[in-house]
């Protein structure tokens, strides 16, 4: 399954590809293409299980960067490896996103992000928090993209206001 966030299509081409590899991890991916939507950055979407589609996989992978795609952000549970799979195909920055499952509640797809072989680097965050990949995408993007890096300072700025300080 492809397919662009529903207001993606009207920020142009997608910089940002978000995978998972199931069906049941879909809407727990859902706060990135919030996020991303948020900052006008336009994203696709895949579900593709890196178990039972490998070689589709391999072939999405390697058409990332012809597509514009800079940024890839994967969510896993029990498809753990995917953010691996994906790291290991790729000169792209690859974001994990471990995501609550498993028998023990998603620990085991924390620690198999984090625990990447030297040269395939995953870049993990907090357990089930897509919303911090995007905003970690974000970041990423907006290191050469003036624009953008302004409505992450302002983000970054209604954030803090909202917390109190």
């Amino acid at each position: 399954m492809t397919n662009q966030g529903p207001a993606s299509a009207d920020l142009g081409s997608p910089r940002v590809a978000i995978v998972y590899g199931a069906p049941t991890e879909a809407e727990a991916m859902t706060p990135a293409g919030a996020i991303l939507t948020r900052f006008g950055v336009a994203y696709e979407q895949r579900e593709i299980s890196p178990y039972r589609a490998p070689r589709a996989l391999q072939e999405w992978i390697s058409a990332l960067e012809a597509r514009g795609i800079e940024v890839v952000l994967a969510g896993g549970g029990v498809n753990a490896s995917i953010a691996g799979f994906v790291a290991a195909h790729t000169p792209l920055p690859v974001v994990g996103v471990p995501l609550p499952g498993g028998s023990v509640g998603g620990l085991e797809a924390l620690l198999a992000m984090t625990q990447m072989p030297a040269g395939v680097p995953v870049a993990v965050v907090g357990l089930g928090h897509a919303t911090n990949a995007a905003v970690l995408a974000v970041q990423i993007l907006a290191v050469g993209d003036p624009e953008l890096r302004s409505r992450l300072v302002a983000f970054k700025e209604e954030f803090e206001r909202a917390a109190g300080s």
